[in-house]
């Protein structure tokens, strides 16, 4: 990643360092995040231990790809948006067809105007193993297609599904030598369902760079490096308005509320993005000629934008900046950023313990845990459902992998006594934006268990009562 100074690039350093100073009193956790202006890399850096090469859960932003997909169809002339979905699905299609399905074209489910009352993705879900889309295309459909909008993952699922069925390929390996090598984009990978298709609304793992990549490519309505990979003409779709402003109380200070079009949401400042939960943004200025690209693990996504909107778009000049003070001062807080962790005590004061516990019944099916401290590392043992050991080194970050949720992911596990006595383990599904707080208060204290984690919000908590102890 080739990097310039913000100053030469008409944004003051100050600028981003106020922006990174407001996230930090507000608490909005970011992992990673890179800053494009006029086509260069002027800012960017990495939480610790988050870095560059670490792929990270995209969430919804991964629908803009599933729209890339669809628009590479429509230039090589294999699809088209007034396509009817019926006729794209005629296998999958319930015993009676009715007249609003009948309608729904690929520009409805581009546009999330299916005609749905509510997201379907839980009915998708919920039939596990089964054709995900004939689940779909099973849902009633309320409302004439392209009359009624209804943010609808199930709707960026067919879009991944119908470019399968299309071409014989994932979404994935159809992207890959139209968009993503082209970009430059590493080590991109995106979950699939039981059958085999890419997930289309979430699931997409990418680089921060990465993602401020595609949004260069939005930008300059397609091209990359002066190589068309989109069509403008289609860029220009995705990016409109096909769903109006809304128009109640509230709604001109909302960045959820100024339409939405293939995949991507209008902000405020004429600007557009793609989003995904928890503060993953691709975030595109037109007439600041900037690309903001975040992954994070925040609860307040607007706070993030009211912050980008305050500090970096009203701070951009149209001329270069002569370098001050703070060129040096972003430089180094790039360099050293991290994510707040907790306090922990080095020598630690305990080298040797065992305890076990007996969980509450919960979600994760957990039934019971060993906790082992041997000198300057350990083990914490969970049983149930989905066995799991996980390694730690006191005062350290140590790498593995966990099985959770159907599937493995890369953890990253940090471990030390506080100064209370409490030995804290951090287990960050780091590619994911989880992370699991692990608490052992006392030798005859119950483990806590806090999943930040977005499959269950703040506050979520395991609790497993000590059974037994040794020394």
């Amino acid at each position: 990643m080739v990097q310039v100074l913000p100053e030469s690039q008409g944004l003051p350093s100050g600028a981003v360092l106020a922006w990174l100073d407001a996230l930090a009193a507000d608490g909005l956790e970011l992992h990673g995040f890179t800053l494009r202006r006029a086509d260069r890399v002027v800012a960017g850096g990495h939480w610790f231990p988050y870095g560059p090469e670490r792929v990270h859960h995209v969430y919804s932003l991964s629908k803009a790809f599933a729209a890339a997909g669809v628009g590479l169809l429509v230039q090589e002339g294999r699809l088209g948006v007034e396509d009817r979905v019926v006729d794209l699905f005629p296998d999958a299609l319930p015993p009676v067809v009715g007249e609003h399905l009948r309608a729904m074209r690929v520009e409805d489910l581009l546009t999330m105007r299916t005609g749905h009352a509510a997201d379907v993705t839980d009915a998708l879900v919920a039939t596990g193993d089964g054709d995900w889309a004939a689940a779909f295309l099973a849902q009633p459909v309320a409302f004439r297609p392209g009359t009624h909008f209804v943010y609808n993952s199930g709707a960026s699922f067919l879009l991944s599904a119908l470019v399968q069925r299309v071409t014989g390929e994932t979404l994935l390996d159809f992207l890959t030598p139209r968009l993503l090598e082209p970009l430059g984009v590493r080590g991109a990978r995106w979950v699939s369902n039981a059958e085999g298709v890419n997930l289309g609304g979430w699931g997409l793992h990418l680089r921060t760079e990465d993602v401020a990549r595609f949004g260069q490519l939005l930008l300059n309505r397609g091209a990359w490096q002066g190589q068309e990979v989109l069509a403008p003409a289609w860029v220009d779709a995705m990016r409109a308005a096909h769903v109006p402003p809304g128009t109640n109380p509230g709604d001109e200070i909302s960045d959820w509320a100024q339409g939405y079009g293939y995949q991507l949401w209008r902000c405020r400042h004429g600007a557009y993005r793609a989003d995904g939960a928890f503060g993953q943004f691709c975030v595109v200025l037109p007439e600041q000629d900037m690309v903001l690209a975040v992954t994070a693990g925040v609860g307040d996504m607007q706070g993030v934008l009211d912050h980008t909107w305050t500090h970096l778009l009203g701070n951009a000049q149209s001329s270069p900046l002569p370098l001050g003070a703070d060129t040096e001062a972003l430089r180094l807080r790039c360099a050293g950023l991290t994510l707040d962790m907790p306090e922990i005590l080095n020598p630690p004061p305990l080298r040797g313990a065992q305890a076990h516990f007996t969980f509450d019944p919960n979600d994760e099916g957990w039934e019971a845990a060993t906790l082992t401290v041997t000198g300057e590392g350990g083990t914490l043992v969970l049983d149930g459902r989905t066995p799991n050991t996980v390694r730690f080194t006191l005062n350290a970050w140590e790498e593995q992998t966990l099985d959770t949720w159907g599937t493995t992911v890369a953890l990253t596990v940090r471990a030390g006594w506080q100064a209370d006595g409490t030995l804290a383990l951090t287990l960050l599904l780091i590619e994911d934006g989880a992370r699991w707080e692990v608490r052992w208060p006392a030798p005859d204290a119950p483990l806590t268990v806090g999943l930040c984690a977005p499959h269950y919000g703040e506050g979520h908590t395991l609790s497993a009562r000590a059974s037994t102890l040794g020394a």
